[in-house]
């Protein structure tokens, strides 16, 4: 049998990681199996894995097909040189809300991350990798909102690591909330007040100022 070119293997992964996207969302992770994957692509199971080592390794290349690119536009607004940070910070908000909405991919991917995981093994790979991404994301917040300050656009005596566990809350919950009922209320046309009010909080918020005793 000829060997499949470069061109027909990208086709084949981008199929497989296509109907990963649809059977996770329509099943849920744990309930979903390579098999089921297969049968959706079109392909047999030794073409999955062909490409993927496991379950996780397509889950987690799933993923990646839609967050690299906003995990390097967060990474971008906790570099040090940033002169904008905080304008930086906005504008990656209200494109992933905006993403969200027009995107079906990204939609779709976060719909499972909130709503079709079952996080019921702290040792699952699945779960280790979120965690992971997680952490990461808060880190990188955090360093965000102190450039912030170090630049003058948010108080100096902000409590810069509940800051960004309230604006990493809040931007989630967003995206949860409008994910699980998307007629409640317009994510997109309101993406900047919605960041705004956000951000509002962190200037304004009394109680994210550190202790001075």
């Amino acid at each position: 049998m000829a060997r499949c070119t470069k061109e027909e293997a990208l086709e084949t992964r981008s199929r497989i990681l296509d109907a990963a996207e649809s059977v996770f969302h329509a099943n849920g992770v744990a309930r979903t199996s390579l098999a089921d994957v297969a049968q959706a692509a079109g392909v047999t199971r030794g073409a999955i894995y062909w490409h993927f080592k496991n379950k996780s390794d397509l889950f987690d290349a799933m993923c990646e097909r839609v967050r690299l690119p906003m995990e390097a536009m967060v990474a971008e607004t906790s570099d040090e040189q940033a002169v904008d940070p905080l304008g930086q910070l906005r504008q990656t908000c209200i494109f992933i809300m905006r993403d969200t909405v027009n995107n079906p991919h990204l939609r779709k991917v976060l719909d499972i991350l909130f709503h079709k995981c079952e996080y019921v093994d702290a040792a699952d790979p699945i779960a280790l990798r979120e965690l992971e991404c997680f952490s990461q994301g808060t880190d990188n917040l955090e360093r965000t909102l102190r450039n912030a300050v170090a630049k003058g656009q948010l108080p100096q005596d902000l409590d810069t690591r509940l800051a960004s566990v309230v604006f990493h809350a809040s931007i989630d919950g967003l995206l949860n909330n409008w994910l699980f009922s998307p007629a409640s209320f317009d994510l997109a046309g309101d993406a900047e007040r919605l960041v705004d009010a956000c951000l509002e909080t962190l200037r304004n918020a009394p109680s994210l100022r550190r202790n001075k005793n």
